[in-house]
């Protein structure tokens, strides 16, 4: 059965994404549960699509934090309507191999079933994340075309 969701139920969501606790995080999921963050996946290894409530869980406890911890996540726009919820925010985090900070934008639409997430689609404005995961600004000249055939070429869906 579908019902509507809340507001405290989609910040509920966010709020176990913070906090990393496996056992907080699988309250919130739907055992069906089908996520998807769209991104280069050879430097954002957390990208991709990832089916089921174990999988989605090892990624947010242990394979995201390989790469960046992150710390907040600031709503700029939050709408929830029946069962499903658009976010427009602003992430923020440390990486692990520098301990930098860096800070993306991300669109997130999220379907509930049942009081649990069943269906996550995110986008991030991952060309910002990348040059700040990598340090430095991506050369998109087009004398830089071929080096970009022979590297992580690999994006997510």
């Amino acid at each position: 059965m579908t019902t509507g969701t809340s507001r405290e139920l989609v910040e509920a969501y966010f709020k176990a994404l913070l906090s990393r606790d496996p056992l907080r995080i699988a309250q919130i999921l739907h055992d069906d549960i089908e996520w998807s963050l769209g991104g280069p996946i050879d430097l954002l290894p957390f990208c991709g699509h990832r089916h089921g409530k174990q999988a989605v869980i090892d990624t947010i406890v242990r394979l995201a934090p390989t790469s960046i911890r992150l710390t907040t996540i600031e709503m700029e726009q939050l709408l929830v309507d029946g069962d499903r919820a658009a976010a427009f925010m602003r992430i923020s985090g440390v990486l692990a191999a520098t301990g930098r900070t860096v800070s993306y934008k991300s669109a997130q639409f999220l379907r509930f079933r049942d009081g649990k997430l069943r269906e996550l689609r995110a986008l991030f404005d991952t060309f910002d994340a990348a040059e700040q995961f990598l340090g430095h600004p991506i050369d998109t000249s087009l004398k830089a075309a071929p080096e970009l055939a022979t590297t992580g070429n690999r994006i997510a869906l």
